[in-house]
């Protein structure tokens, strides 16, 4: 007799039932970044949509695709140049032709990235989804004006927007991106949805001790009011508006702290200098999951200086752990953190400073009010689930494949 059937009843146990659900279900490749990217956004979203497609939507059977080629790009290339080469021959060559050796064993591909669309170029017809977090990589061919680029930029971004123009289907992250592909053309209307991004399960304002612990020592802030910002150093975040904000607020409190995660460039580093920074400024790397939800519970605000974005994860992130937000008033912004966030004009630093010198007043003077502030970003922030994510991810991955 079978070993995987119940001896009493005759029916299929539960192993045999999920070989046959394994069996019958699609197979989709949650196709990420390359490894040696290291982009933590991108990785997240990967990890997160792979994590709950297989904890929450039985239909489908998820594999994750995350290839390194650093080792076989190195040889090819030294010198100063080195990584750059590396990464444009793992995008455009390895990549690609290693994709195209797995078109057999699965369904669907869901590239996460849409900077990475030129990877569709090589898959079957029809059978590659995308996610869309902003319209960045391809700015310098929607708007040349605006996005002034070197030919071989152009060639290369000519390249991701040819393969993003063939997915079957495009997840926008927001209905600010939505608009934008919509205004472009870049996709029909039929063929877009909105699945907006999660919080990751370690947000949380309740406490870790040892995260936390280590966090205070890093910051050194005591009982001082801190202000952080989140996030790459690409010019929209407008990281010099938040250094300058950071400057103007210390004048008027002068115990502040500043807290930046995910480092400065030089051109910042000098800016931070002349704005006589360095001594209330810790700045970190990206960190750690756990790490960083112990920063965002150890801010008094996130400030949000960017000027443009496809969603604005850190609103939701620091929301979700009991830090009030104060955000550039533009429309994905408002649509991410609605009412649950202060917003100011886009690089007007005197709005910004008055703006948040009044909430870190408010902390102190009237603390229920305060209370309640953190209480309704924790509540907004409930509203953005990684699960949620998923199981509307996998209605898309249904949809494709029933018109294959």
């Amino acid at each position: 007799m079978n070993l995987d059937t119940n001896l009493e009843t005759g029916s299929p146990t539960h192993c045999e039932q999920e070989r046959l659900r394994r069996a019958l279900a699609p197979r989709v490749a949650v196709v990420c970044d390359l490894a040696e990217e290291q982009w933590p956004s991108m990785d997240l979203v990967g990890d997160m949509l792979f994590q709950n497609l297989g904890e929450y939507c039985p239909q489908v059977v998820a594999s994750q695709l995350r290839p390194s080629f650093e080792r076989g790009a190195s040889a090819w290339f030294e010198g100063k140049l080195a990584r750059n080469a590396r990464r444009w021959m793992g995008r455009f060559v390895y990549y690609p032709r290693w994709l195209r050796g797995q078109s057999d064993d699965y369904d669907l591909f869901h590239i996460v990235d849409h900077s990475y669309s030129q990877l569709i170029r090589k898959l079957p017809r029809g059978r590659a989804v995308v996610t869309c977090h902003d319209l960045d990589t391809f700015r310098c061919l929607l708007d040349p004006g605006a996005d002034k680029r070197p030919g071989w930029f152009r060639a290369m971004a000519r390249q991701i927007l040819d393969g993003f123009e063939q997915a079957a289907h495009v997840i926008a992250v927001s209905e600010a991106t939505r608009t934008e592909l919509l205004r472009y053309h870049l996709a029909l209307p039929e063929r877009i949805s909105v699945i907006p991004n999660g919080v990751h399960p370690s947000c949380s304002p309740l406490p870790d001790g040892e995260a936390d612990r280590q966090v205070r020592e890093w910051i050194g802030a005591g009982n001082a009011p801190v202000l952080l910002n989140v996030g790459s150093t690409l010019a929209r975040k407008r990281l010099d508006v938040f250094l300058r904000v950071s400057a103007a607020v210390r004048n008027e409190i002068p115990g502040v702290r500043i807290v930046r995660v995910g480092g400065l460039t030089p051109e910042l580093e000098k800016l931070a200098g002349d704005l006589d920074l360095k001594r209330s400024m810790r700045c970190l790397p990206f960190l750690e999951r756990n790490f960083l939800a112990a920063v965002y519970r150890s801010a008094t605000l996130l400030l949000h200086t960017a000027e443009a974005e496809g969603f604005g994860l850190p609103l939701i992130e620091a929301l979700a752990c009991g830090c009030p937000v104060v955000a550039s008033d533009i429309p994905v912004l408002r649509e991410v953190a609605g009412s649950a966030a202060a917003y100011c004009r886009v690089a007007d630093v005197g709005q910004w400073r008055d703006a948040v010198v009044a909430l870190l007043r408010e902390r102190s003077q009237e603390p229920e009010r305060w209370r309640l502030r953190r209480d309704g970003g924790c509540e907004r922030a409930a509203n953005f689930s990684w699960a949620e994510n998923a199981r509307l991810t996998s209605h898309v991955y249904e949809e494709v494949l029933k018109c294959k």
